[in-house]
């Protein structure tokens, strides 16, 4: 079986979201990577069991980790659990 989440496939999520998406990854930063001071934030890369930003917070880069609460099979599920992340954030913002 391949891999869900090749190089290539972690480019393009991680494209779309930064290029697209930059307010719901600092929310990821913020919220799940318990960074509250963060003033903006990049997906570096994605794989099935979570997410590594670089957040910019105090004026300094802080990388993070942040896993997903089940091992994503495939970019659908990706699309789908980032949306819901999203949505929990905004509540616990």
């Amino acid at each position: 079986m391949s891999d869900p989440f090749s190089p290539e496939i972690s480019n393009r999520i991680c494209a779309h979201m930064n290029d697209d998406h930059a307010d719901a990854i600092l929310l990821y930063a913020k919220v799940f990577g318990n960074t509250t001071d963060a003033t903006a934030a990049k997906m570096v890369s994605i794989d099935a069991e979570g997410m590594n930003l670089n957040a910019q917070a105090n004026d300094r880069e802080v990388p993070l980790r942040i896993a997903f609460d089940h091992k994503l099979q495939d970019a659908e599920d990706a699309h789908q659990t980032l949306i819901a992340m999203v949505r929990q954030a905004k509540v616990n913002e």
